[in-house]
């Protein structure tokens, strides 16, 4: 099969399309045939070497393959797989790089059952590729924040894929979202739920806070702007950071105030069946959007990370596995 690998480390040079031997679906497994994957920053993460240590401590060999988030068709159901899928059903799923169906930029996966859930109806293949990974550590974000009703969150980042779902779902679960934005993406935001929007950048907690003079009850900081949104916290309040692999972070941050600080480890859900699930659902009802900025064929992937480091991306960049959707 065809696969996009890593043959060292580097620019977007190193990707590289190759063949591979074909996995096959052992007990409690299911293949997939790809038809989309998905390009995160994580990838990028993967191809310049900052999980090298996450990677040899695995049972995958170099040439590594990157990607987390995939959709396709269920090619194969291992024995003894408890599903209730079938053969040719359109599905979607998280895929991790470094377990041992290395990354998701490859014709065939091979996971786990409880990775994958039927694609949302109507959805694409590469639309359907965005929701897995990015839904996920949304979701995670907001599940271990555990904000009531009624409470405000603040979300940096809010544009872009993270971000946007991070809006959406908060939205879901009634919470009141004031969130950041370029002047160019008021509308996008806007449209995305946010009750407030505040200009992005340097001293965006303060602007936050002027907004609300007694502190917001949560921020999820999918821009990483770390020391620049404290201002926005109540004191007591809690900052939901997307940790890196390896990456630990302190339970406290400014102890004098009590800011609780909450790691999004999206390998958590991998297995979360049910919040997959839950995301489709919501995708089905146009809760959340699945944003597709721009396809490429996989042979093209050097072009495609390219285009991610280029910034300003909104949505995801989806590379293909089957020549049937066209580059936009």
């Amino acid at each position: 099969m065809k696969a996009v690998v890593v043959t060292r480390y580097g620019g977007p040079e190193v990707l590289h399309q190759v063949d591979v031997a074909e996995p096959h679906a052992g007990p409690g497994r299911i293949r997939i045939r790809v038809h989309a994957a998905t390009v995160n920053p994580a990838d990028v993460l993967l191809r310049v070497g900052d999980i090298d240590e996450a990677l040899r401590a695995s049972t995958l060999s170099p040439p590594y393959r990157p990607g987390m988030e995939v959709a396709g068709v269920v090619d194969e159901i291992g024995p003894r797989t408890s599903t209730d899928l079938g053969i040719g059903d359109r599905v979607m799923a998280i895929v991790m790089p470094i377990d041992d169906s290395g990354g998701a930029y490859a014709e065939y996966v091979v996971v786990d059952a409880d990775q994958v859930a039927a694609a949302p109806a109507g959805s694409s293949h590469a639309e359907a590729a965005t929701v897995p990974m990015n839904g996920l550590t949304a979701r995670r974000a907001l599940d271990v924040l555990n904000l009531a009703p009624g409470e405000t969150l603040a979300v940096t980042g809010a544009a872009g894929a993270v971000g946007g779902y991070a809006v959406q779902l908060a939205k879901a679960d009634g919470l009141r979202v004031i969130a950041d934005a370029a002047p160019s993406d008021e509308q996008l935001v806007s449209a995305l739920g946010a009750d407030e929007i505040v200009a992005r950048g340097p001293a965006v907690g303060e602007r936050i806070r002027r907004r609300h003079p007694d502190g917001v009850a949560a921020v999820v900081d999918a821009a990483l702007q770390g020391d620049e949104v404290l201002p926005a916290l109540r004191d007591g309040a809690q900052l939901a950071i997307v940790r890196r692999p390896g990456e630990r972070g302190t339970s406290t941050l400014h102890p004098e105030r009590g800011i609780v600080i909450r790691d999004v480890w999206v390998p958590d859900y991998t297995h979360a069946t049910d919040r997959l699930r839950s995301l489709r659902v919501l995708a089905e009802q146009g809760k959340i959007t699945m944003r597709v900025a721009r396809i490429f064929p996989a042979a093209e992937a050097a072009a495609a990370h390219r285009a991610l480091e280029q910034g300003g991306v909104r949505g995801r960049l989806v590379l293909t596995f089957d020549g049937n959707e066209a580059t936009i």
